[in-house]
């Protein structure tokens, strides 16, 4: 008898643990990769082939501001499971590996916390250092086998799946003949869209050849929707879809020229929607099914959200809003964005959009968008770009992707979705981009973005400590003059050089970063003016400054001292220094000198033994677009590094 009521007892302990547990939703979260909403049929694209995307929109809610935090993968991946911005984390930079907090964790740390099964199938990327161990605290499993399936009975599970089949290398930089066999030869020839049955964006040359490359969008588009809808069957052949709430979206803009890696909408506008069964459409404060928000949201928004979801503790670094639930969190009239360097390409842009409007704050304006990034250099689009501006055929919006970027880009969003026409020097819109620059500036001003720090500088932080941190004492990073300086750069004309010139001369060495690099967008017409202060900081003791002072003195005084310096920094140890280096040069007229020390620097196997793969990656590759642009080594992906 005393055994029975024991047995009973347990019984209902059991089952109101599941009961309770039940009580939360189970979350499932479909990202795929480098997708604009302007390719996805509930966007309006009426080419489009994706019906599972916009099934889940008619009977969902979905965003049409929705942002991805950077432009390319691992820093979006960075905000996506810490809830942090990268330019306060300080990864900002793409792959790159540095050091967070001891107690900043990936979100899903703090749902397995509040009793959820977390599973990732299967791309983590996340840009952090001891990325397995990062991993391994985040989540239950993570591979390519793991789903809710893994799960204990009842227990409520957030589970990730990542599709790749919509990434750059399936619709631009692998050789067309991977892309049939990965994509092409996937689908049934009626679920392919020809090459003629599309409008083209103005933003490319509407040829034979680009539409050719084009197409390769809507196709990998459509396989990606189909592995959807397996997944979404899984869900409902396991009767889960009335407990489950789904969320889809892109992890950043669109992986085409102009598209990812640039700080403009087209690098960070993502599709979105969030699908509520009916147990949980009172969480939704959008209200039922086929609903369209305008409502603001961005990546640092997202981990907040679920661990709210999940009924556990927001830890006090996240920043973001709750989007769901009776608590949720008012909603914001402008997101701060950022861009900072992908692959072998640096650059930094950040960015403020009201949705309607994006504002962009270009810092190296003296790189264009289409700069030198050999993973994009490799495809076949890329090198017919180029062909064409070659041969002028390009028209002047066309051939603009080719040239130096203003310092400021003001785009209307809503008259103007390609951002064909930039509005910054307009009258018009005066009121509007002074608005825009004052938000953008008091939020970095307030966050203390570390990504005003050369990556070198970040690199010597994480071999001790994380930039996070740093960031924040005024003795370690006086962000405020920083700032100032750095506020320069872009502008030209010869008061603003002469500003720079007199920073040069600063006690801070960061500060004396920003004055040689704003000095380095300015016109030779101008800086012939400030010889004599340029070739000087050549010997200033902080080598950013100097390999900066070197590229210009060469480019524009063409300078034998610098020239020899720059040889040198090229072949230095620092992998950080050298990039730095190679990527000024990508941008002289006279690339002779430098040949046989790159050729010498890109042959050298594990010339960085003791950094990463990544490291030695983004060097070798600077090295090869150095050598494409000569015409020196083929480009195309057997000569990607």
């Amino acid at each position: 008898m005393l055994r029975k009521k024991l047995l009973l007892i347990c019984s209902m302990i059991v089952f109101a643990n599941i009961a309770f547990a039940q009580n939360k939703p189970n979350i499932l979260w479909i990202t795929i990769e480098d997708t604009s909403p302007k390719f996805i049929g509930c966007y309006g694209n009426k080419d489009a082939r994706t019906p599972a995307i916009d099934q889940l929109a008619k009977e969902g809610v979905r965003f049409t501001n929705a942002f991805s935090t950077g432009t390319v993968c691992s820093p979006s991946r960075t905000a996506l499971i810490t809830g942090v911005k990268t330019y306060e984390t300080g990864t900002g930079n793409h792959r790159s590996n540095y050091a967070l907090p001891a107690g900043m964790h990936g979100f899903p740390y703090y749902l397995q916390q509040a009793g959820y099964h977390t599973s990732n199938n299967a791309k983590t990327d996340y840009n952090v250092l001891n990325e397995k161990q990062f991993i391994a605290n985040a989540w239950n499993e993570s591979s390519g086998k793991a789903g809710w399936w893994n799960r204990k009975p009842g227990q409520p599970f957030f589970s990730v799946f990542n599709y790749n089949d919509s990434h750059q290398s399936r619709t631009m930089t692998d050789a067309y003949p991977k892309y049939v066999k990965n994509v092409l030869d996937e689908l049934p020839e009626n679920e392919r869209i020809a090459e003629n049955a599309f409008d083209m964006p103005p933003i490319y040359r509407d040829s034979p050849e680009m539409r050719k490359q084009v197409a390769r969008v809507y196709n990998s588009l459509k396989l990606t929707d189909n592995k959807i809808a397996k997944l979404l069957k899984r869900l409902d052949d396991d009767h889960l879809r009335d407990s489950t709430i789904i969320f889809f979206f892109g992890d950043h803009g669109e992986g085409i020229p102009r598209g990812k890696t640039n700080g403009i909408d087209l690098g960070y506008r993502v599709p979105f929607v969030i699908w509520f069964p009916p147990m949980y459409k009172h969480l939704s404060p959008w209200g039922e099914g086929g609903v369209v928000t305008d409502e603001l949201i961005d990546f640092e928004d997202l981990a907040p959200t679920l661990i709210s979801l999940a009924g556990g503790n927001i830890p006090d670094y996240m920043k973001g809003r709750k989007l769901i639930g009776p608590d949720h969190s008012p909603k914001t009239d402008h997101l701060v964005l950022s861009s900072d360097r992908s692959d072998n390409g640096i650059d930094m842009v950040r960015s403020l959009t009201d949705g309607r409007y994006m504002y962009s704050r270009n810092y190296m304006p003296f790189m264009p968008e289409a700069r030198y990034i050999r993973y994009m250099e490799i495809s076949e689009m890329k090198q017919q770009m180029r062909k064409d501006l070659a041969e002028k055929k390009l028209d002047k919006l066309q051939s603009s992707l080719f040239n130096d970027r203003p310092a400021e880009f003001l785009f209307d969003l809503k008259n103007d979705p390609w951002e064909t026409k930039n509005l910054i020097d307009d009258p018009k819109m005066k009121i509007v981009a002074e608005k825009m620059r004052k938000q953008l500036s008091t939020s970095l001003l307030k966050s203390r973005d570390v990504m005003f720090l050369p990556e070198y500088e970040v690199a010597l932080i994480s071999e001790k400590g994380n930039a996070y941190e740093y960031r924040l004492s005024d003795e370690n990073y006086a962000f405020k003059e920083i700032f100032a300086a750095a506020s320069l750069s872009g502008k030209r004309g010869k008061d603003i050089a002469a500003q720079q010139v007199k920073l040069l001369k600063d006690s801070n060495k960061i500060v004396r970063y920003w004055a040689a690099l704003g000095l380095r967008s300015q016109s030779a017409a101008v800086l012939k003016s400030f010889q004599k202060e340029i070739l000087a900081g050549m010997s200033d003791q902080y080598q950013p400054v100097a390999i900066t002072c070197s590229a210009i003195s060469y480019a524009i005084f063409k300078n034998e001292s610098a020239t020899e310096d720059l040889k040198k920094s090229v072949d230095s140890e620092n992998a950080e220094l050298a990039l730095m280096s190679i990527n000024y040069l990508l941008y002289v007229t006279d690339k002779d000198p430098f040949i046989e020390t790159i050729r010498r620097v890109q042959k050298t196997e594990n010339r960085f033994a003791d950094e990463s793969k990544s490291r030695n990656y983004k060097v070798k590759a600077a090295c090869m677009d150095f050598l494409g642009s000569l015409g020196l080594v083929p480009n195309n992906p057997d000569f990607a590094e």
